[in-house]
């Protein structure tokens, strides 16, 4: 009698998700692109303080019940290492998403995506100066096709109109939460090692407790949520799409290629938008998008390549 056939292994989705890094950093994009469109349009009806320190703390509640076994078991990693804990907390949760909603108020989503667009660059000074990283070649390469590519869809193919751009304080503001979500992307490989769902749930919880003595504040300036439908929709999509799963996605893309080979997938922002423009609200394909979304992934293919890094620990 002949063996029969071995079955074939059942593949796991998710643990093939979780090794999927390319994946993983597209999918971020996608989600903070609709995040940046929709905080430019619901500014009215969700304070910008407010609006962060409802996400993250709607981030933990959702993880809490997933993540409560790994907490148990990492806490004592992290309080040895809580400095850095509360410090990732601030400059990746709490300031970096309350001051770039609060900039939304007072800048337009062109302005906010060009600025998003030098997200790499910052990335690389932030490694360069605290760790000594420095780019390779295929990364720098890279980085600056994409960003051309960027520059060719924002500016709809006409590079002159880059000096007719007017930047005001919200687009300070925004820059300030992009360096400090470039620091938080480079700090992540150093870490502690532990689950992601502890490392996301201690920091989300921080960063609300961080944000909700300023949110009181806000409150007590007149500035209240408005209940509605735009408004439970905004929550809904906010906390599950740029939040839960874009940070989960994010970090473990950081962890599984390194900041530098991760951070060019922020060119990936604005192709989504102009892509979302399109689909969505029936704006007509040109040739400057079909050329710069060749150019954006063409960057994002060079610089994050698996020989491009050179990753130096002391």
């Amino acid at each position: 009698m002949s063996n029969p056939a071995p079955t074939p292994p059942v593949r796991d989705p998710i643990r093939w998700l979780n090794n999927q890094p390319y994946l993983l950093l597209s999918l971020t994009s996608l989600f903070w692109a609709g995040n940046i469109v929709l905080a430019r349009h619901v500014g009215d009806h969700l304070p910008p303080i407010t609006l962060t320190t409802i996400r993250w703390f709607g981030v933990f509640l959702i993880l809490l019940p997933f993540a409560w076994p790994h907490l148990k078991r990492d806490w004592q990693v992290l309080r040895a290492h809580l400095p850095l804990m509360l410090f990732l907390s601030a400059i990746g949760f709490a300031f970096n998403n309350a001051i770039s909603y609060w900039a939304m108020q007072y800048t337009q989503a062109l302005n906010a995506l060009l600025i998003q667009s030098s997200g790499p660059l910052f990335v690389a000074l932030w490694s360069l100066i605290l760790f000594g990283v420095r780019l390779t070649g295929a990364q720098l390469a890279g980085i600056a096709i994409s960003l051309a590519g960027v520059l060719t869809i924002l500016l709809r193919g006409d590079f002159g109109a880059l000096a007719g751009i007017a930047f005001n304080k919200g687009d300070v503001m925004f820059g300030a939460s992009l360096v400090s979500f470039a620091l938080y992307s480079a700090l992540m490989p150093r870490r502690p090692v532990t689950h992601q769902l502890s490392l996301i749930s201690f920091t989300t919880f921080c960063g609300a407790l961080m944000l909700l003595p300023f949110a009181v504040w806000e409150y007590s300036t007149g500035a209240v949520l408005k209940f509605d439908f735009l408004t439970l929709a905004t929550l809904a999509y906010v906390l599950i799409f740029p939040s839960t799963l874009a940070y989960l996605f994010f970090n473990r893309g950081i962890a599984l290629i390194g900041p530098n080979r991760a951070a060019p997938f922020f060119h990936l922002v604005p192709v989504f938008g102009s892509a979302m423009a399109i689909l969505l609200l029936g704006e007509q394909p040109r040739l400057f998008h079909l050329v710069g979304y060749a150019l954006v992934l063409a960057g994002v293919v060079i610089a994050s390549r698996q020989g491009s890094a050179k990753v130096r620990i002391d």
